[in-house]
């Protein structure tokens, strides 16, 4: 009788999981208020944000690059 027990496997637990967040997410948004209308520049000032964030890792990216190849260049020529 004890060895009759119903093992899950890890894909049901996991889609259980899923099932249980979803829609306690959804109970959330039945029962919470409307929120606010969004300002368009919040976005847009996320969206800045982000560019010039991006543009400065590339900025250090390159210059790390040209580092390597200006010391190697001067590892070579010695």
């Amino acid at each position: 009788m004890w060895l009759n027990i119903n093992y899950m496997s890890g894909e049901q637990i996991t889609n259980s999981v899923e099932t249980q967040t979803l829609e306690s997410e959804l109970h959330s948004l039945k029962d919470s208020p409307r929120k606010q209308k969004v300002d368009i520049n919040v976005l847009l000032n996320k969206v800045r944000l982000a560019k010039k964030k991006e543009k400065m890792e590339s900025s250090i990216f390159f210059g790390l690059v040209a580092a390597i190849i200006v010391v190697a260049g001067v590892i070579v020529s010695i």
